[in-house]
């Protein structure tokens, strides 16, 4: 964005509402709705891949080696398969995970910014099996996950997958069948 195209009276009444206190400004319905959009299609966009590639190797940022070091460094026995709230939003939760965070402040884009997280690796996002936290948050548990193949359990879990897999079995048999009764034949 061009500030210069504001003109002075523009970069004043945003200098002027970008100096009052954030306790005044409340969010509003839409940018909430639009930010829930956002993460659900993030979420789901990663539930995709993650059922559909072998994802022990998935690499989700250009520092995911040194995201998953610094995690297990900072938690080396962190157990990432099932998680709960108390682990990743209690008091004590936070002081141990803030440090961790600001570490990737100015490396990971956006590692601040909410983002879905599945409780239980074996399952999908839901209301029950699903919680906000930060994106770097989300980036050291899914790395873990990925490398230490707990997330394989979703490999070709979707439905569409599945129903693609299966005709593509159906095929290749159907096929060899069809050789074999034609080697018969020739026989």
């Amino acid at each position: 964005m061009d500030l210069g195209s504001l003109g002075v009276d523009g970069m004043r009444a945003a200098a002027g509402a970008l100096s009052g206190s954030a306790d005044s400004y409340q969010n509003e319905e839409e940018v909430e709705l639009h930010w829930a959009i956002k993460a659900y299609h993030h979420a789901e966009t990663y539930y995709n891949l993650i059922s559909s590639v072998d994802n022990r190797k998935l690499k989700l940022s250009k520092h995911d080696d040194e995201i998953y070091e610094q995690f297990r460094k900072d938690f080396p026995d962190f157990d990432v398969k099932v998680l709960s709230e108390e682990e990743l939003k209690s008091g004590d939760a936070k002081t141990k995970w803030r440090p961790f965070c600001n570490h990737f402040d100015g490396q990971v884009e956006d590692f601040n910014f909410g983002t879905l997280l599945r409780l239980d690796c074996t399952q999908d996002y839901s209301e029950k099996n699903s919680i906000f936290v930060t994106r770097i948050q989300f980036f050291a548990i899914e790395i873990a996950r990925n490398r230490e193949g707990y997330n394989l359990c979703n490999w070709n879990k979707k439905p569409e997958i599945q129903e693609e897999t299966t005709e593509t079995k159906k095929s290749e048999t159907k096929e060899e069948t069809t050789e074999t009764k034609d080697k018969d034949v020739t026989s």
